[in-house]
């Protein structure tokens, strides 16, 4: 299961156990029960879910790594800065050479 989904999960479960804490509350109206629990398991979830919010962040920043390094792979590839693997035929000739 990825990062993000076990920290929205989590963040989850602490939401129903404010709200379900707060259900027995008298005298409160549903949405004042509702924002309450909110509130608590944003501030529940800054600490308790350091963590899980790490890993989250962690694979983000690798998703972020391996895109630039690919746009740069790509651009340095159009730029004709990289050899042409020899497998990739370069000239339309070739190409029709190779289909024939």
């Amino acid at each position: 299961m990825s990062p993000a989904v076990k920290y929205t999960l989590a963040r989850l479960v602490l939401f129903l156990a404010f709200f379900a804490a707060l259900w027995f509350v008298p005298n409160l109206s549903l949405l004042l029960k509702l924002m309450i629990a909110i509130l608590a398991s944003a501030a529940a979830s800054w600490f308790l879910l350091r963590n899980l919010r790490d890993d989250v962040t962690a694979q983000v920043e690798s998703a972020v790594d391996r895109r630039k390094a690919e746009k740069d792979r790509l651009r340095a590839a159009l730029a004709g800065e990289t050899e042409p693997t020899e497998d990739v035929p370069v000239d339309v000739e070739e190409v029709h050479k190779t289909q024939a």
